[in-house]
């Protein structure tokens, strides 16, 4: 049995990335300024704190730092706004680095090793190439995009439910 091409792999991992992405985006749509900045869990984050932290510390940090080899200031707290830092700032921030992102990710095959790694941040830990990073961050937007469906609920009640794309 032959193995599928690396093209034909990918596609399918970045529509999941995609459709996940559109979940965070989605899930979003309709609240206040208010609500966005509202924390509703004893942890403190935000929304927008979240989305933040999706645009700077997974897509940023994952696809422009690591697998392009960008340099990064990873003393940085993604989940922190700075002040003045508008919700439509933040989400045109997200915006952005997806673009970016998916440059990178359709610029390459899913074997390519990550330019840079920042061993000092995780020990032996290790993702091995563009593969391994897509899945992360998957793993990693899906289950934001979960903590998210939770604090919509709380605030207005609304749930994020696809049956069908």
């Amino acid at each position: 049995m032959s193995q599928p091409s690396t093209a034909a792999e990918s596609q399918p991992l970045l529509d999941t990335l995609t459709g996940q992405r559109r979940h965070v985006l989605g899930i979003l749509e309709g609240l206040s300024e208010q609500d966005l900045q509202q924390s509703v869990l004893p942890t403190g984050w935000t929304c927008l704190g979240l989305v933040h932290h999706l645009a700077l510390d997974v897509e940023r940090f994952w696809f422009r730092g690591v697998m392009a080899g960008e340099p990064m200031n990873v003393g940085e707290d993604g989940w922190q706004i700075p002040a003045g830092t508008s919700a439509e700032d933040v989400l045109n921030l997200y915006r952005r680095e997806i673009e970016i992102a998916d440059v990178i990710i359709n610029a390459n095959s899913l074997d390519t090793a990550p330019a840079w790694w920042p061993a000092d941040l995780f020990g032996s830990f290790r993702l091995d190439n563009l593969r391994e990073v897509l899945l992360h961050v998957i793993v990693e937007t899906a289950t934001h995009a979960g903590h998210l469906d939770t604090v919509r609920e709380l605030i207005d009640g609304r749930t994020w439910l696809i049956l069908t794309d």
